[in-house]
């Protein structure tokens, strides 16, 4: 990733958190959560360094679920209304609207 494009995601990950509202508890839950996600994917990655696109975008997918089955342990209605759009807005911002 170009250091612009790190520096965008940096910015809408700030501007995400600051939308959610996030206790300092969730804050920690989700940060935890959110780097066990990021390591789990590298690994995969490492382990399928030829995996096609369209298997990666699924693997993606299916950790997107993970996570949110997580979050919704933690987060309030209303945050949880926030982050399914939020979400949906992430995946547009870094292009993989078609993975689920």
């Amino acid at each position: 990733m170009s250091p612009e494009k790190q520096d965008a995601v940096t910015t809408e990950l700030k501007r995400f958190a600051e939308a959610l509202n996030l206790s300092d508890s969730q804050k920690e839950q989700l940060r935890s959560r959110l780097a066990d996600r990021q390591a789990k994917l590298q690994e995969f990655r490492q382990q399928n360094p030829n995996i096609q696109r369209k298997d990666l975008l699924q693997r993606i997918a299916d950790m997107r679920s993970i996570l949110r089955n997580e979050v919704v342990k933690f987060l309030t209605p209303e945050q949880l209304e926030k982050w399914d759009a939020e979400v949906a807005r992430a995946k547009v911002f870094l292009g993989h609207s078609t993975a689920a």
